[in-house]
């Protein structure tokens, strides 16, 4: 069960949104071995002077559009899994909104079960 949070700058549509969102549920759905309902995201956009990135660090460049994708998940994946998943992420969103796949970064991270609840108070 991942958790996304998306960071990016503030002043993009509805719909540059939407594709960034639904571009990251199908490839983690594609890729990353979730289930299609599994989906759980949130976008925080930022002001300028508020998403600080290094322009060239082990990549770039890096325009205005950067997006921080964490991910928080349940269980681990392997290294093929995860590369996997970051190539078929950065060539969807290459395609819808558009992103340069050196705008792209994504930062992994797991967890064990019981540090979830879904709801009611109930752990996992």
């Amino acid at each position: 069960m991942p958790f996304a949070r998306i960071s990016l700058h503030r002043g993009k549509s509805a719909e540059y949104l939407q594709a960034l969102s639904q571009g990251l549920h199908d490839a983690l759905v594609e890729s990353f071995e979730v289930p299609m309902a599994d989906r759980f995201q949130v976008i925080h956009q930022h002001e300028v002077g508020e998403l600080i990135f290094d322009p060239n660090y082990l990549g770039g460049p890096r325009s205005h559009d950067f997006v921080l994708i964490a991910i928080t998940a349940g269980r681990p994946r392997d290294i093929e899994t995860k590369q996997r998943f970051y190539r078929n992420l950065v060539e969807r969103l290459g395609r819808a909104p558009g992103i340069d796949s050196e705008d792209v970064m994504v930062v992994i991270t797991t967890t064990a079960a019981d540090e979830w609840s879904f709801g009611g108070g109930r752990g996992n």
